[in-house]
């Protein structure tokens, strides 16, 4: 996995952080100096945090769980969408409904309704629906869709959050604290990194910051899924060479064996 490149962050402006009276004290480590009435982020350490939420999140997507990536403010939605989608990551874009994750259990009712308007959609029984309840069926499934997003393919609890502004997704950040799922967040200058178990601190409003950021999570992702595959390839591939061998073993041990094996050949 590639260090992060300092260069890559300050050209990204990664390093910008808020208005001096807008701090959370609790930034201070991360805080480089101030210019001008802002807060400058200490790149040297943005990179050390970085690297180290991109290894743990390696592992996490190499054990085959999923990370769940909140980012619901404007500049990052869509660009966030767009780099978790190539993963096969679930994300949330749109508002956070209260108790995702904290009532999870309801909000997997909420989505097999949703894959249950779909089936009926496929059936001939729809043919038989009035145009009126059709499009009460199909307004009730969109707005499903707009709550639930790709969460839709979650059949459990995520074994982690990615969090773009923690002060924006504070209840997200509070309802994974309640169940111990811990949270990887870009955490600007006026947010609180004591909520959060994995800082970057990050400028977390530019749109080049946050996709310089998240696409580095992202393609560790993708290398732990890879070595996730490779690994269960060769073990597959180790089970048929045992096999095997095990199989010319007990011919070789029985000539009869391999005698009715050729046989069975002709």
């Amino acid at each position: 996995m590639p260090k992060t490149n300092f260069q890559e962050l300050l050209d990204a402006g990664v390093h910008f952080g808020h208005l001096k009276r807008k701090w959370n004290p609790n930034m201070e480590p991360y805080i480089f100096m101030e210019k001008n009435g802002i807060h400058i982020i200490d790149l040297q350490k943005t990179i050390v945090k970085i690297d180290e939420s991109a290894a743990a999140i390696k592992q996490i997507a190499k054990s085959g769980r999923k990370i769940l990536f909140v980012a619901t403010k404007k500049q990052a939605k869509e660009l966030v969408a767009d780099l978790v989608k190539n993963i096969g990551m679930p994300y949330v874009t749109e508002r956070w409904t209260g108790g995702m994750l904290t009532n999870f259990p309801t909000i997997r009712k909420a989505v097999k309704k949703m894959i249950s308007i779909d089936k009926m959609a496929k059936d001939t029984s729809w043919d038989n629906l009035s145009k009126r309840e059709k499009l009460q069926i199909t307004r009730q499934r969109a707005k499903l869709e707009k709550v639930l997003g790709s969460i839709s393919d979650l059949t459990r609890l995520p074994a982690a959050l990615f969090v773009i502004d923690v002060l924006k997704e504070k209840i997200a950040v509070r309802e994974a604290q309640k169940l111990g799922i811990p949270v990887f967040a870009m955490v600007d200058t006026n947010s609180n990194p004591d909520d959060v178990d994995f800082v970057i601190p990050a400028n977390d409003d530019a749109s080049q910051s946050i996709n310089l950021v998240v696409g580095i999570m992202t393609e560790a992702i993708r290398e732990g899924l890879n070595e996730r595959r490779n690994e269960k390839e060769k073990e597959e591939a180790d089970v048929v060479a045992t096999k095997k061998a095990k199989r010319k073993a007990k011919e070789e041990s029985n000539p009869e064996t391999k005698v009715e094996s050729e046989s069975d050949k002709d």
